[in-house]
């Protein structure tokens, strides 16, 4: 799709007209005609106002005519929806939102980045070891990891995961094994249903925000687990069976 088409869909999408949206971008309504009849493409500050008014990336404006890839696990970035956030809220392409989130980078280990992806790389053409092998050789060429001194946070998110894993063990919630790691988990893959006493539901969780989390078998045995969820402002402890069936809400604490 040509940059033509792009912002001629996303407008009419918005239900705005021609004169609306220049309004909100600061230029003349022919100047959108321009865009849409093919004369002429926004320039960078333009496309920026684009980008933020219709939250798609600039990539997806222009046609996509870049293969963005994450630059820090190594996943290509085929959809917005899979993209990281600054901290204003705007996109930023050069990274999925489970490595970078809100301006903030959520892996500082490669190793522990390896272990995550190679669970889901693993099927009937990719072994763990060839996954293994492949992001060992893969992530040292990627932007984050090439520039780590330069984007470290020395050591800040870390020590933020570590108090968490201590707030939530100090929990001891009974069959819940100790928690050691906190992994990258994006709110639409995880946001559960929990049923109340009045047979309504309730979600905790924002599907767009990534959040802290991990999921450990119980120490009862049985088809449940535990899932645990945290952020700034709270812990949620949850179990339930296989792909998130019957989910019950443990615990959910306002830290």
């Amino acid at each position: 799709m040509n940059t033509k088409d792009v912002i001629h869909q996303l407008r009419t999408k918005k239900r705005m007209s021609q004169d609306e949206l220049a309004e909100k971008v600061f230029v003349t309504r022919q100047a959108v005609s321009r865009w849409e009849t093919g004369e002429t493409v926004p320039n960078t500050e333009t496309l920026k106002l684009l980008s933020n008014l219709f939250d798609v990336s600039i990539n997806t404006l222009l046609g996509s005519p870049r293969q963005l890839v994450c630059q820090c696990c190594g996943m290509p970035l085929q959809d917005d929806a899979v993209l990281g956030r600054n901290r204003d809220g705007t996109l930023n392409e050069e990274y999925c939102q489970w490595c970078y989130a809100d301006g903030t980078y959520t892996y500082h280990d490669m190793d522990d980045l390896i272990a995550v992806c190679v669970k889901n790389m693993v099927n009937e053409q990719f072994t763990e070891e060839q996954a293994r092998a492949y992001l060992k050789e893969l992530l040292p060429t990627l932007g984050y990891w090439k520039r780590y001194d330069e984007l470290s946070d020395n050591g800040q998110f870390e020590a933020f995961k570590r108090q968490l894993i201590q707030e939530i063990n100090a929990l001891q919630i009974e069959g819940m094994p100790k928690l050691e790691k906190l992994n990258a988990l994006v709110g639409r893959y995880v946001n559960l249903a929990y049923r109340l006493p009045n047979g309504s539901t309730v979600r905790f969780l924002e599907d767009g925000k990534t959040y802290l989390g991990n999921q450990l078998e119980s120490e009862f045995g049985g088809n449940r687990c535990f899932g645990v969820v945290a952020d700034m402002d709270f812990l949620l402890v949850c179990t339930y069976e296989k792909d998130g069936v019957n989910p019950e809400l443990v615990l959910y604490k306002k830290r």
